[in-house]
């Protein structure tokens, strides 16, 4: 059997190949061989930038063939700082570990740099908050982001401190909770109401037009198109009680289920049955007058509310390292919750 032999405080690590090694690529050796702690790609890292040697002598290729009694050597250099830095921006921490940290992310905070948000971001934030904690995702010392909310969103966030909660964090995303706890849920307050109590989008996304930030429903046979699934149900419906029971409310509170998870995905999937957010200004903004004919003070609410009424209220998943059940759930924020408490004043 192949295994560690010697290792030195943690910086460099010595394994001799046993029998099985053998004809196997380097970069798969030594990642099973490290275990959970270092991903394969980062392996593959590790050997192009000269820090794996195979027999004394550096070993560049990924793919180059262990021979049984072959001796490695891997050098863990330091997790270099990250890029962005880290800024003092306040968080709302749900729960945090040595390996992850769940977060209540405050609708108006974008979660990575990027062009015109370089800084004042969620992951300029975590940086700063977690520090040391963070062990070297990749090898620089960052938050790993397994999945985003939209900037003005809000709601409950899980990120990686360490790579193997990376690994397995990203897993169970791409996977959807097909074959794991994932649970995703969403309180959505749309335009109008479903005449139905639940019911399900199944419709595919691609880019909208030329526009390479919005999305749009598209026929599955596009080359971008991606399979997009969202499964809702009407939690209270609003407006006088006549016009309500006549399938006739003005708005509407849903809980909306992810089974994929799409950018834009349930503001592209409302809009397209007929509902969409309210103050969703890329996919709502037909429905802006509307304001215009509700009564005051909620007319003035509404035009003053400055993004989509969309919370993510609920995150559930295995915790990736004990594999714990893990269930969040935070209360809608007061700028949405005054919103949905004005239009059940209607009734």
């Amino acid at each position: 059997m192949s295994g560690p032999d010697s290792e030195d405080d943690g910086e460099a690590k010595v394994l001799v190949a046993g029998a099985d090694a053998a004809g196997r690529r380097l970069d798969q050796w030594l990642a099973a061989e490290l275990g959970p702690e270092l991903s394969r790609s980062r392996v593959q890292a590790l050997i192009r930038d000269g820090h794996v040697s195979l027999d004394g002598k550096a070993a560049t290729d990924p793919g180059r063939k262990v021979a049984a009694g072959a001796v490695a050597c891997v050098e863990l250099p330091e997790a270099e700082e990250a890029t962005p830095r880290g800024e003092a921006i306040p968080l709302s921490v749900l729960y945090e570990d040595d390996e992850l940290i769940v977060i209540d992310k405050p609708a108006g905070l974008v979660v990575h740099p990027g062009a015109g948000n370089p800084t004042g971001t969620l992951v300029n934030a975590l940086i700063h908050h977690c520090g040391a904690s963070l062990s070297g995702i990749g090898g620089v010392r960052r938050p790993g982001i397994v999945h985003r909310l939209d900037k003005d969103t809000s709601g409950v966030m899980v990120v990686a401190k360490t790579d193997r909660a990376h690994r397995a964090l990203a897993d169970a995303f791409a996977d959807h909770g097909r074959s794991g706890s994932l649970e995703r849920a969403y309180s959505a307050l749309v335009w109008g109401a479903p005449h139905r109590q639940a019911g399900s989008v199944d419709a595919p996304l691609g880019r909208a037009g030329t526009d390479r930030t919005l999305r749009a429903v598209v026929p599955a046979g596009r080359p971008d198109a991606r399979r997009a699934v969202t499964h809702w149900s009407v939690l209270d419906r609003f407006g006088a009680g006549a016009a309500v029971q006549k399938g006739e409310a003005i708005a509407a509170l849903l809980d909306c289920r992810l089974e994929t998870g799409r950018t834009h995905q349930i503001r592209v999937h409302m809009a397209h049955i007929g509902h969409p957010l309210v103050g969703d200004a890329d996919y709502g903004a037909g429905f802006r007058t509307k304001a215009n004919r509700l009564p005051e003070p909620l007319g003035g609410l509404v035009k003053a509310f400055p993004r989509q009424a969309l919370h993510a209220r609920l995150l559930a998943f295995d915790h990736p390292v004990t594999g714990e059940f893990m269930r969040f759930e935070t209360e809608l924020p007061a700028d949405m919750s005054g919103l949905v408490e004005g239009f059940r004043a209607l009734g």
